[in-house]
């Protein structure tokens, strides 16, 4: 990858988007790292970014409306000069009975999941295709091709499954253009939260890692010609 690309994580002060940023310091040039609240934890990723190499930033916002979303990429494009690679990471999970949800609860997991990265893919979406250049990778879940009964987590469910179908409606739309749309979907991690029943062995689970280098791939030059895809990295899991 082009050493001087520009990145952005969305949801990067722990976890799982924290991983990707520093990953993704090994091959660009900055990351930006994306926060709502912890701004401390997205400091300290922003401290692993530069001894990983790269520069970094920080930039607050809240993603659940246009304004937000819109007012980050504005912002990091200020930041860096540029937008070159966005990873839409945000995604809430709500565990509820689904004939206990709240219309509340449909609309948080809504926008926390699916209007975020809309909002921020179509306010990043130009500019990169206007440089002929851009890497948009979306976060999926492990199970989001299977058209099945999801009574724990349903909104969370339609929300990443509109996601999938975002993520290759926009990638339709940016053929040509040397813009890639792709989604990188987690199974069942060894960091990550684990609803209960039955166990799987821990042999068996993944880890922010293994994400970590699908999301890396899909942000390089060499994948060029990947778009539109769903790169599952779950093992067997639910198989």
């Amino acid at each position: 990858m082009n050493a001087k690309r520009i990145a952005l994580v969305t949801g990067a002060s722990r976890g799982l988007g924290r991983e990707l940023a520093v990953a993704l310091a090994a091959s660009a040039g900055t990351v930006i790292v994306h926060f709502l609240e912890n701004r401390k934890g997205a400091e300290e990723t922003a401290h692993r970014i530069r001894k990983a190499g790269a520069e970094s930033a920080v930039l607050q916002a809240d993603l659940d409306g246009e304004d937000g979303a819109r007012s980050l990429i504005e912002a990091a494009e200020k930041n860096g000069g540029r937008l070159d690679i966005l990873v839409n990471n945000v995604g809430p999970i709500l565990f509820r009975p689904w004939d206990r949800l709240a219309a509340s609860d449909w609309e948080s997991m809504f926008r926390g999941n699916l209007l975020s990265a809309y909002f921020c893919l179509t306010a990043a979406a130009p500019g990169m295709r206007a440089r002929r250049f851009g890497r948009i990778i979306n976060i999926g879940f492990g199970r989001v091709e299977q058209l099945a009964a999801f009574p724990t987590v349903l909104p969370y469910a339609v929300a990443k499954t509109g996601l999938l179908l975002l993520t290759r409606t926009a990638a339709a739309e940016c053929r040509g253009t040397g813009v890639t749309v792709n989604m990188v979907s987690p199974g069942l991690l060894k960091e990550g939260i684990r609803p209960s029943g039955p166990v799987v062995p821990r042999s068996e689970l993944g880890t922010f890692a293994d994400v970590a280098e699908a999301v890396r791939f899909l942000s390089s030059d060499q994948a060029r010609r990947v778009t539109g895809t769903n790169i599952l990295v779950a093992g067997t899991w639910k198989m």
